[in-house]
This record gives C-alpha cells, structure tokens and sequence, in this order.
C-alpha cells in the first residue's frame, strides 16, 4: 500500500497499522516510536513492539508531534504536550459549532 493510501484507509476505517506502517506513514525511526511509546507520550496496548497497533488518532498525533519536535526542535515532553493542546482546542471548536 502506498504512504497515502495507507493514511486514507486509516483516517476512514481507522485501520490499525503496525509500528512498521506507523514509522513509514509518520517518516520517524522504528526507535522514535519505541521512545513516545515507552516514556507515556503515545499510548498504545501493552507487549511487544511487533504486537502494537495504532489507529488514526495515534497517526494524527505522531505526525503532529513529528512535526513539532522538527519545526521547534522541541523535546518530545513539549511536543506531546503541544499536541494535546492541539487537540482539545480542535474538539472545544467543534463543540461551540
């Protein structure tokens, strides 16, 4: 499946991708997700790294913390922070809609 592709099925049917499928839709290191995984700033289930699955809000928030992190040469403590501020203030303006 190509990068776009594999975005749209995502965002529409809420595929869950591997951590393989995450690394490559995201453009970041098998071992930048490890890390977010790991230090609590992109959640996931429990087990191993090969058993991890991630759906479109995991790929929004990745890309959105990808971004930040190398737009801001932010840490990655503040760009999931950045993020999550991100997203609330998105879901407080669909809510006044």
């Amino acid at each position: 499946m190509r990068e776009h592709d594999l975005i749209v099925a995502t965002l529409q049917e809420d595929v869950a991708l591997t951590i393989d499928e995450l690394c490559a839709t995201c453009a970041v290191t098998r071992e930048w997700v490890v890390t977010r995984v790991q230090e609590g700033l992109l959640a996931t289930e429990d087990g191993a790294p090969e058993q991890w699955r991630f759906g479109s809000g995991h790929l929004r928030r990745a890309r959105e913390m990808r971004r930040i992190e190398r737009t801001f040469d932010a840490a990655p403590e503040l760009a999931a922070l950045v993020a999550d501020l991100l997203e609330e203030i998105a879901q407080l303006r669909a809510r006044l809609r």
